[in-house]
């Protein structure tokens, strides 16, 4: 027992310090490290070791609020590598499948092979909770790993340099991986336990976080299938498509509902004007309607860098919303911003008049105000830091007393899963299926809608501005609509807007002759603007760059400013968008160590 007690206190010692020296102990190869049979043998060894996947594998600050700047709604200051003509993404530099890109499968393997012993010495209860919590977290993986390459090799075993048939295995088809991800998550849902110990503060793996997940991952798989003719992988027809397809919206749709019916969570609705926000600002998770986050703390200095990366115009990507988006938000009265006749000319003093609430709880608004120095007043747009005058605020603090804007000091604890998700996950999943109604509206869309200080009206006709953006792939009224309310509500979480565009075959969205970067309406290109009412002059195109001014060209190269036809501003960057890029190469050196991969079909001359 003295061995086993030394081993508890490194394993402690390793998960209560620093994610680097979790890392050192993940990246090993634990059947080397630790000795299964002197560990193991209680339920506090599968707390500690599954512990040690939450420090691991838990997304980061950066991930969580600032992977989604890529997306069709937002303008950057230099697009990714994927985007850009002169882009270096290739498979002789594609990363993602080295030996630590896999270790994390080969931990999650090891424990549920090992734990085996456990079996008779805890109760099935607990010991069913934690193969959930691991096949949870190899579904995580899975997921990720599909998202990016397509087909790969499934492992369900710790995979050991030796075992040569294992590491010179082919890849497994991309609908037998998925079906294996969907037993992982239906298992997880089943058994990991929702007492308080394992739901409390909303950072453990526990029932509910596995049905978000399943939730999600059932959404995505349901709509690429539908969506993609071929698998992008092989280039062939899927297998049974649509069967399989209505499979994963129905089980959607099933772990959606389950979360629904739980009584467990509802949307924070106490302030309209301040209550979606909150959920990105609180420095604790609010867990009335987040199902899983990360917890951040001034107090313990645990500490990320939202507010720096999202101000700075150096350390940042200069990340602005696009007017083309900002112009999907409805009015209060349920209507379209555009089926005024006039939305092409109201400046931006007054766009955010009578629109949903979230859109000044998304971006900087005319009434926004930052505190500097102690001294609280209306802010604009910084022109160093903005392209279209639509800065994002959503993950950001108001508050830069402690330097939040040039340093990684933000304390704030950043949602993962949210009940809204689900909602719209639901929704999204019956419209699809063909069973959306006013019921399903009711309980879905009409709640986020009505959150926002909107007028839910059930949609009969399809709003042509969306039809238009969709470039003319989507009619149905309802499909639309919930395109509109996620890219709204989930806006900048998550890569969702990225994952969104890739499930429904929308690349082409992020191609700039397709979707320019526009910004806001300038009336007049000689005349400066106070842009929020506080006597000083906000924006103006000038011979300099400022904080308050642009400088235009008329020859619209990379980098630029222009103002265009309708007289909106517009961030020039040629992007490029062709069907090989929905999945990435699998790299030449994995196929170098392994010639049975092969190449994602797409990738093959390239």
């Amino acid at each position: 027992m003295k061995k086993k007690n030394i081993i508890h206190t490194i394993l402690l010692g390793l998960l209560l310090t620093s994610t680097v020296s979790c890392k050192k102990y993940f990246d090993r190869d634990t059947y080397d490290s630790i000795s299964s049979d002197k560990f193991f043998e209680s339920e506090s060894d599968l707390e500690l070791y599954a512990n040690g996947f939450i420090q691991k594998m838990v997304p980061s600050a950066t991930t969580i609020g600032y992977s989604d700047i890529n997306a069709d709604y937002c303008a950057v200051n230099i697009p990714h590598d994927l985007l850009r003509a002169d882009g270096n993404i290739s498979p002789g530099n594609q990363g993602g499948w080295t030996e630590s890109s896999w270790s994390n499968l080969r931990n999650i393997n090891y424990m549920l092979v090992n734990m085996v012993k456990l079996k008779g010495k805890v109760s099935n209860e607990v010991y069913n909770h934690y193969e959930g919590v691991a096949r949870f977290w190899r579904a995580w993986f899975y997921f990720d790993k599909v998202k990016t390459f397509g087909a790969v090799p499934y492992y369900d075993y710790v995979l050991k340099s030796s075992d040569t048939e294992a590491t010179s295995k082919a890849r497994d088809s991309r609908e037998f991986v998925m079906d294996k991800v969907l037993e992982d998550l239906n298992f997880a849902a089943q058994n990991c336990l929702a007492t308080d110990k394992f739901k409390g503060d909303g950072s453990v793996i526990n029932k509910y976080v596995a049905l978000a997940f399943k939730s999600r991952v059932c959404l995505f798989e349901g709509s690429y299938r539908k969506y993609h003719q071929v698998d992008p992988s092989t280039g062939n027809a899927w297998v049974n498509s649509q069967t399989a397809s209505n499979k994963f919206f129905n089980e959607a749709v099933s772990a959606s509902e389950l979360l629904m019916g739980s009584n467990v969570f509802s949307l924070v609705d106490v302030d309209k004007e301040k209550s979606y926000r909150s959920l990105f600002t609180s420095e604790k998770l609010l867990t009335a309607e987040v199902i899983w986050g990360r917890y951040f703390s001034k107090d313990l200095s645990i500490l990320h860098d939202l507010s720096w990366v999202y101000y700075s115009p150096t350390y940042g990507s200069k990340v602005s919303l696009t007017k083309r988006f900002v112009n999907t938000y409805l009015m209060k009265d349920g209507k379209p911003f555009t089926d005024k006749a006039n939305y092409k000319t109201i400046p931006y003093t007054q766009e955010f008049t009578d629109r949903d609430t979230r859109l000044a709880q998304t971006v900087i608004s005319p009434s926004y105000k930052m505190t500097n120095n102690g001294t609280t007043a209306l802010y604009a747009p910084n022109w160093l830091v903005t392209r279209t005058g639509y800065h994002p605020i959503k993950f950001s603090l108001d508050n830069n007393a402690d330097n939040i804007l040039s340093r990684a000091a933000s304390w704030n604890s950043l949602p993962i899963f949210r009940f809204a998700e689900i909602l719209l996950n639901f929704a999204e999943a019956k419209a699809e299926l063909g069973q959306f109604g006013l019921p399903e509206w009711n309980k879905s869309i009409a709640l986020l809608r009505t959150r926002a200080g909107v007028t839910p009206v059930f949609p009969t006709t399809a709003d042509s501005y969306l039809v238009n953006y969709y470039q003319n792939t989507i009619n149905d009224p309802l499909i639309l609509e919930v395109r509109r309310e996620r890219a709204i509500e989930m806006c900048l979480e998550m890569e969702l807007r990225w994952d969104d565009l890739m499930r429904w075959h929308m690349g082409d969205l992020l191609n700039s002759s397709n979707n320019p970067w526009t910004g806001m309406y300038i009336p007049n290109k000689s005349q400066s603007y106070d842009l929020n009412g506080d006597g000083q002059i906000d924006f103006e195109i000038g011979t300099s760059e400022s904080v308050k001014s642009i400088v235009v060209s008329s020859s619209n190269v990379n980098q630029s400013f222009s103002i265009n036809a309708d007289n909106n501003l517009v961030w020039n960057y040629q992007r490029v968008w062709a069907e090989y890029k929905y999945l990435r190469p699998i790299p030449t050196e994995a196929i170098i160590r392994n010639p049975n991969l092969t190449q994602n079909y797409l990738w093959k001359n390239k």
